[in-house]
């Protein structure tokens, strides 16, 4: 039997960037949003506070290793970098990459996945619009073509992960809006044999029934699906019903507006799971949308490592009997996103408890 093969989203946005600085404030990072959050309502576990790494900066290769070291006491296989293009060659938050593939550590493994989509100056207020900083476009096949370029030092990385075919693992975030990915496709490929490349396994990063619809009209080659939308309610209510008037009751109240309890996200997630055979799963550790977002958007409350390790362990099983995934990977999401309530990281409150409990499951 194959090996398990979970990997854990990375975010790089943990130094300062020029655009940063313009966009938001000199010296913006993550921590920024992480340090200001506030509890919404009694028993809310904010703010959250790193503890072994610290408010580390990811220029520092010492952190980068450490981050490597411990996500291998997790039984975590590697790293998936997200990725920022948008377009004529413009790249985003790529400081990090560039130095982990130009230094060759930490000698850890790692794929990427493209988050193609637009960047906003949020207001989380419905009347309010959001202003544009900067878009996510496709030029075409050259720029396709570029792209490849960029990235084909990372390609040829012996820590590039591969499935067992010796394919390259590569993800769209928003498989919605990339309507031209056929062609991206199979200009990726044909530039993969060029340079003496197995091609790509590209897997399309959904998040509900819509998303996961689109991604196997388009052609992908296989779908990492993410259940945490299948446990909330839909909150697509009609005008003036009792929902509709809750809704905007805790708005004017500041109260969260799309709240769950972590238990029911996992009990969820286990039943998607084993209805959707031809996905890979992709679980969540814990979420906390509110540093960004101020209770607008998803907060899965309560969250612990035993129903984490609960999550990890149900779902390796259903990975381990399902041929429809030969590679027994398993997607995280995420090792590192504080601003979204959503790491594997040590904190104040749980420690090394979330890398405890992956490591019993996937080691």
């Amino acid at each position: 039997m194959n090996k398990i093969r979970p990997i854990a989203f990375y975010l790089p946005q943990f130094y300062p960037t020029l655009e940063n600085n313009a966009w938001w404030e000199p010296g913006f990072t993550e921590w920024t949003n992480v340090v200001q959050a506030r509890p919404l309502f009694k028993g809310h576990y904010q703010p959250r506070i790193p503890q072994e790494l610290s408010f580390y900066d990811l220029r520092v290769p010492e952190t980068r290793e450490r981050q490597a070291e411990l996500a291998q006491e997790a039984g975590i296989e590697g790293f998936c970098y997200w990725h920022y293009w948008f377009g004529n060659g413009k790249r985003l938050l790529d400081r990090v990459f560039r130095e982990v593939v130009e230094s060759g550590k930490p000698d850890f493994p790692f794929c990427l996945c493209w988050a193609n989509h637009s960047w906003f100056q949020k207001t989380w207020k419905p009347n309010a619009p959001d202003k544009l900083l900067i878009e996510q476009t496709y030029p075409g096949i050259e720029d396709y073509k570029a792209h490849f370029i960029e990235m084909l030092p990372a390609f040829k990385d012996k820590r590039y992960i591969r499935t067992n075919e010796g394919k390259l693992l590569f993800g769209i975030f928003d498989p919605q809006k990339f309507e031209d990915f056929n062609n991206f496709k199979k200009v990726w490929n044909q530039l993969a044999s060029e340079h003496h490349l197995r091609g790509f396994e590209f897997f399309a990063y959904t998040q509900g029934r819509n998303q996961l619809n689109v991604s196997v009209l388009q052609n992908y080659d296989t779908i990492v699906y993410e259940a945490m939308n299948d446990a909330y309610k839909n909150y697509h209510f009609h005008r003036f019903s009792f929902e509709w008037f809750v809704y905007h009751i805790k708005r004017m109240l500041k109260k969260p507006l799309r709240m769950i309890n972590y238990s029911q996200y996992v009990e969820k997630s286990i039943e998607r799971f084993e209805e959707l055979v031809d996905v890979i799963p992709c679980i969540d550790p814990m979420f906390d949308h509110s540093p960004r977002s101020k209770g607008v958007h998803q907060i899965l409350h309560n969250n612990d490592p035993k129903l984490w390790g609960k999550l990890c362990c149900k779902t390796r099983k259903l990975v381990e009997s399902n041929p429809n995934n030969p590679d027994n990977f398993i997607f995280i999401k995420a090792w590192n996103e504080w601003g979204e309530g959503n790491y594997m990281e040590p904190d104040t409150r749980f420690g090394k408890a979330y890398i405890e409990e992956a490591g019993k499951a996937f080691k």
